[in-house]
């Protein structure tokens, strides 16, 4: 089964393909079949090659697929090669099992869209680009699924282009991303420079027997790297674009959030995890930053009033979960979290859509009382909320997150103060994600409900409250009386983390102290936006500001964008453009003088024609 590797790579591929070039010809059905059968095939062939890789590992527990030398140019020879292991089939199974729920979803979702093909053909790419980019054998192929994601994420956004609202917002997501991926690009030629190749496996090796901790230049290709993934992955301070990213459908938005460009971050410091560890001043900061971007996201989402920018807010907020797990060297516990958060965090999206497609309505302030009309949608979000809470014992995201938080007080880069800021994130957590549910669901109904969903929706909602509720007993802690199956899985590519602090703190007591937390955001959402109070915004500095996501947007108006647009302004006659305009002016004076030539006149046509002929042979009799 493992030679069928590029298969799971090249169906969405010729799939987008196919509706690029003839899905406007194509009947809607056989445009869903497409769409989202291609998907579902390189799902079914990922579980087949994930069974065999477990059953049968292959040797070094990683199997490399060559297919074809990309370019040869002085001894640079990067190839188009597959390299698969165990963190590499995690995520592909993540990719194409919660896509193909997104794509099932999105066959009913956007049914009466007119670009209906289009669509489709845009959420194969991505999702081909997104496998291209867990798939890679280097980073330079690594590099080309990373655009890939980041232009049809472009393309996603934009999707309903006629409204500038939407434009902007794919604009302002191309743009910011590009800061990152602009810092990724410079790492990957500093790489190539020092180490010679940009082959992963081999770039680990050779930065590891070349390099020192703490070395200049392995902080400096850390730091790079380390720039690209804060872009992609929405961190602080490059994660502007994300809550303006709501502009597209809501299967893209699930889509970004749960399977693909977001976590792509997250996997690029996982995959290059032996350059963090050779760089503790830029592992250190990854921790930092994911701490930070976990505690102000989560206060952002605290005052939206945008059902889905709730969920974009908490989105950046549990990736800086992620971040803060990398940054610690809980590698595995990352990527456990990844894993359940695409489950739970799909799952709100889509429950999301639902919402919004039967009552024309995102504002959680003018919701209420749906749920006795929309059930399903409802108990989605209460399975879905409590993951992303952390419902202890019974849903995956509690035992994701209870693990972080362990190894944020256990872990040798582990200490105090990333285990509080872990437990408030818990707790403000619990608090925003029951403020959501009580403003939708609890209340006074206000909005009508005008749609019922179909079964292609309710079979992906269902699914994915089954994986929210179950996904985590992949991975149970002792402590539960599980196996931590999951993170002996991944040892094979990714060292385990070594538990130093042992004490006051123990795993058992992190668990209870999650568990209280999320009672406290519970009882406080309860007592804060229960059905009982009153059903206005907030009001004061602090919301206006979580609302205003912090005032990044601000700032970087004012610093980057108006002296940006005066910049233009003011260089429309500038010193560069004299030359141009000079040679425009020549052409003009040229065409003005040919213009007088042509009277229409057949005399004058006749004269100069002779004329010319006559110097023509004057020419050649001189000459000799």
């Amino acid at each position: 089964m493992f030679q069928l590797l590029w298969l799971v790579a090249a169906i969405p591929f010729a799939s987008a393909a196919l509706l690029a070039l003839f899905g406007s010809q194509l009947p809607r059905k056989v445009v869903a079949i497409a769409g989202a059968g291609s998907i579902g095939f390189a799902a079914a062939l990922t579980l087949l090659i994930g069974s065999e890789f477990i059953a049968s590992p292959p040797a070094g527990n990683s199997y490399v697929q060559h297919l074809w030398t990309w370019m040869n140019i002085g001894g640079f020879q990067p190839e188009v090669a597959f390299y698969l292991d165990s963190v590499a089939l995690l995520m592909l199974l993540v990719v194409t099992f919660v896509g193909f729920l997104i794509h099932l979803y999105s066959v009913e979702y956007m049914r009466d869209d007119e670009g209906y093909a289009r669509f489709f053909a845009y959420m194969n790419l991505f999702a081909a680009s997104m496998i291209t980019l867990v798939l890679a054998n280097n980073l330079l192929l690594l590099y080309l699924g990373w655009e890939g994601v980041g232009l049809c994420s472009f393309l996603l956004i934009g999707f309903w282009y006629r409204d500038p609202v939407n434009v902007r917002a794919a604009r302002k997501a191309f743009i910011v991303t590009r800061v990152g991926d602009t810092a990724f690009a410079v790492g990957l030629f500093l790489l190539f420079t020092k180490l010679g190749t940009l082959d992963i496996q081999e770039l680990m090796h050779r930065s590891s027997a070349q390099w020192n901790p703490g070395s200049g230049i392995a902080v400096a290709a850390a730091a790079l790297l380390l720039g690209g993934a804060v872009g992609k992955s929405a961190q602080l301070p490059l994660q502007t674009w994300l809550p303006d990213a709501m502009a597209g459908p809501t299967p893209t938005s699930a889509l970004i959030h749960a399977a693909t460009m977001v976590t792509a971050g997250v996997y690029l410091i996982a995959r290059t995890h032996v350059l963090f560890t050779l760089a503790p001043p830029v592992q250190f900061a990854v921790a930092i930053l994911g701490a930070a971007t976990m505690l102000l996201a989560a206060f952002s989402a605290l005052a939206q009033h945008d059902l889905k920018r709730v969920l974009a807010y908490s989105t950046i907020s549990q990736i800086g979960y992620m971040f803060l797990a990398l940054g610690l060297g809980a590698w595995s516990a990352a990527l456990f979290h990844l894993m359940t958060h695409a489950f739970f965090k799909a799952l709100l999206f889509l429950a999301a859509g639902v919402v919004i497609h039967a009552t024309h309505e995102q504002d959680l302030y003018r919701m209420g009382g749906l749920r006795s009309e929309l059930r399903l949608a409802f108990w989605s979000f209460v399975i879905g909320g409590s993951a992303l809470a952390g419902l202890p014992l019974i849903t995956a995201g509690f035992f994701s997150k209870d693990l972080i938080l362990w190894q944020s007080w256990a872990g040798p880069n582990g200490s105090a103060l990333f285990w509080i800021a872990g437990m408030t994130g818990a707790m403000l957590t619990s608090l925003y994600t029951f403020r959501m549910i009580s403003l939708t669901f609890y209340g006074p109904q206000q909005a009508h409900v005008k749609a019922e969903s179909g079964a292609a929706v309710r079979i992906s909602l269902v699914a994915l409250c089954v994986l929210s509720l179950t996904g985590g007993y992949v991975d149970t802690p002792p402590h539960f009386g599980g196996v931590p199956a999951l993170s002996n899985f991944l040892s094979s590519a990714l060292p385990p983390l070594e538990e130093v602090h042992i004490g006051p703190i123990t795993e058992t007591i992190t668990a209870l102290c999650a568990s209280a937390a999320f009672g406290l955001g519970l009882a406080l959402a309860y007592l804060l936006y229960g059905p009982h109070r009153s059903r206005l915004p907030a009001q004061g500095f602090l919301p206006r500001l979580w609302l205003a996501g912090l005032g990044f947007d601000l700032v970087y108006d004012r610093l980057f964008v108006r002296p940006f647009q005066w910049l233009t302004r003011k260089s429309k006659s500038d010193v560069v453009d004299v030359p141009v305009q000079d040679v425009g002016q020549l052409v003009m004076l040229g065409y003005r003088s040919l213009h007088r030539m042509q009277t229409g006149h057949v005399r004058w046509y006749a004269m100069g024609i002779a004329m010319g002929t006559v110097a023509i042979l004057a020419i050649a009799f001189f000459a000799r």
